[in-house]
């Protein structure tokens, strides 16, 4: 593991000189503010606007010049699976040389291996292993991460996933949301028997995790290899009762009506969509549900059907982007490569793609005070050897972060 710098909270700062995407509402792209400066007090923002139209009482603060960088909100990674144990690289192998679905699994791989070797891991050595992932996110300017559960699959497993979710947010600079994914797949011994695995496992555990304050969110696989949308019922149903809010792996492999299940009850997000049609479009504008695209899931995957981008822009949704880092189908810890992807991928813009990793993201967990630079929100910042937004989703591999600035300490 690296070693995170900590300098400790900016009591009564201001960063001047400083190119601003404050990512709120404005006329200007980005909310872009040249010359500007962001005043910061133990962990919130103050005041953010020109340098020039700074008021008074801010003038005797301790001043950080930053000698005209740029500054944008903290970025949010809303999807990942980070916590799991081994890894799928043979199986990436053998796909390239042409094994099938069918070989893989029959040789113990898919998810079958990540479980596996989640359920024999210690709560150290997941927590272990998920940390140089953790600090790959870190590195890159993020300071709001979203962990699913899910490779367990059992009552134990799934509980000792959520308890390193929150283990990684206690130990770094970091904001962890926890995600209870029990409906991620069947596993073996409930194999041909979903309905009694629901029962049995998947409602049980989540049951415990939150009466053991485990759960920020619900989330369910709803695919022809996962759970159908009855399935996913049955535990949104629940999770309603536990006053626990819902999001949705959707129409990443066709077209179930998932989305629209989860704007059925008011879901956060629903993600992938790459095969979501028009119906589930307007159900998801009417309950204000968020798209969250996973582009390097689609390139590993080699998918040929995008999501429906321009629908999204036509039905006034906002869209958010994640990393879905996660051993099967997205081995991948850099959401500054996510936002390139997107754009060439999905033909996004790099406005869209920075909106898609700050305000946007944050909205796709339920967050209302990160992800936009203006007063009251969190002093969750990323300072950036650029001078202009657009740079973070130009380069490919490149990392120009300068500093993070999480709750207010550098």
């Amino acid at each position: 593991m690296t070693s995170i710098r900590n300098e400790g909270p900016l009591q009564q700062s201001v960063l001047v000189n400083a190119q601003i995407a404050t990512m709120g509402p404005s006329a200007t792209p980005y909310g872009l503010i040249e010359g500007g400066a962001v005043a910061i007090e133990n962990n919130k923002v103050t005041w953010c606007g020109p340098l020039a139209d700074m008021p008074q009482p801010f003038e005797p603060w301790r001043q950080r010049n930053l000698e005209g960088r740029l500054v944008t909100p903290a970025l949010v990674d809303c999807h990942t699976h980070i916590v799991h144990a081994g890894n799928r690289a043979k199986e990436f192998e053998m796909r390239l040389n042409g094994a099938t679905y069918e070989d893989i699994a029959r040789a113990g791989g898919g998810i079958v291996s990540t479980v596996t070797a989640t359920r024999a891991a210690s709560e150290d050595e997941l927590f272990a292993s998920a940390a140089p992932r953790v600090e790959d996110l870190i590195a890159e300017g993020v300071c709001t991460l979203e962990i699913k559960s899910g490779y367990g699959l059992d009552f134990e497993t799934e509980l000792k996933m959520l308890r390193v979710a929150r283990r990684i947010g206690a130990h770094y600079p970091i904001r962890v949301r926890t995600t209870f994914l029990g409906a991620h797949a069947t596993p073996e011994a409930y194999k041909g028997y979903d309905d009694r695995y629901i029962d049995e496992v998947c409602i049980p555990a989540l049951e415990a995790a939150q009466a053991e304050g485990l759960v920020d969110a619900v989330d369910g696989f709803c695919e022809s290899i996962g759970f159908t949308p009855d399935q996913i019922k049955r535990v949104f149903s629940k999770a309603k009762d536990l006053g626990l809010p819902v999001k949705l792996h959707a129409e990443q492999l066709s077209n179930l009506g998932g989305a629209a299940l989860a704007a059925h009850y008011n879901a956060l997000s629903a993600d992938h969509l790459e095969y979501l049609d028009d119906a589930g479009v307007s159900a998801m504008a009417r309950s204000g549900t968020i798209p969250v695209l996973l582009p390097s899931a689609y390139y590993f995957l080699r998918d040929t059907q995008p999501p429906p981008i321009q629908s999204f822009r036509d039905a006034g949704l906002p869209m958010a982007i994640a990393t879905d880092c996660n051993p099967g189908s997205s081995p991948m810890t850099s959401l500054l490569l996510a936002m390139n992807m997107a754009c060439t991928l999905f033909r996004m813009t790099p406005e869209e793609a920075l909106a898609g990793t700050t305000r946007n993201a944050a909205a796709a967990l339920g967050l209302k005070d990160t992800g936009i630079i203006a007063p009251g929100f969190r002093a969750d910042l990323a300072i950036w050897n650029a001078q202009h937004p657009a740079e973070l989703s130009y380069g490919i591999g490149i990392n120009c972060l300068h500093d993070r600035i999480f709750g207010g300490a550098v």
